[in-house]
């Protein structure tokens, strides 16, 4: 059993329109979402193995709000993903120290990609409530928790995982719901 998480950046800024979409960092709002999430990770009691993540400044700074202490491994091929790409790049995390010892991995990256790896992993006979509510929507600093069925992450395939935890800033601290 290998555990794989997902973590979407927090809500960014779109003050300045003129930034490159890679060069966008967090609103007030999203930095108080990543510290908030960042605690409910670090309650959560899983310890990382391994954190890849996007470059994108947006990615960095909800890491450096959320886990100012992670010493994640910044991978160009995570900006803006497909999902086979996060799962290459998690195998390829993963297979660092041989993958014998690896058995968590968090991904820190971007809407669509992120939200389609949770939409493959998870098989018909593993939909569950948690399911339903990331599958309709994968917000901004959504943390999902998967127990993967495989003993090596070379094995990480479409149908394998079964979302045991899914939580977002709203959840938390009902001030970070949707705005209206």
């Amino acid at each position: 059993m290998k555990i794989l998480a997902l973590l979407r950046h927090a809500k960014s800024d779109w003050d300045d329109l003129a930034k490159r979409d890679f060069d966008r960092g967090l609103n007030d709002r999203g930095r108080k979402g990543a510290r908030l999430i960042g605690e409910h990770i670090r309650d959560h009691g899983i310890k990382w193995d391994a954190v890849v993540a996007s470059p994108a400044e947006r990615v960095t700074q909800t890491l450096a709000s959320a886990m100012p202490d992670c010493a994640a491994e910044y991978d160009p091929r995570l900006y803006l993903a497909s999902s086979d790409t996060i799962l290459e790049a998690v195998i390829d995390a993963a297979s660092n120290d041989g993958g014998d010892n690896t058995d968590a991995v968090l991904v820190v990256g971007h809407n669509p990609g992120l939200q389609d790896v949770l939409l493959e992993l998870v098989s018909p006979s593993n939909e569950n409530d948690l399911f339903d509510e990331a599958s309709a929507k994968f917000p901004t600093a959504a943390f999902a928790v998967f127990e993967c069925d495989i003993e090596s992450w070379d094995k990480l395939k479409t149908g394998c995982g079964k979302l045991v935890h899914f939580a977002r800033p709203r959840d938390l601290d009902p001030e970070l719901g949707p705005e209206l």
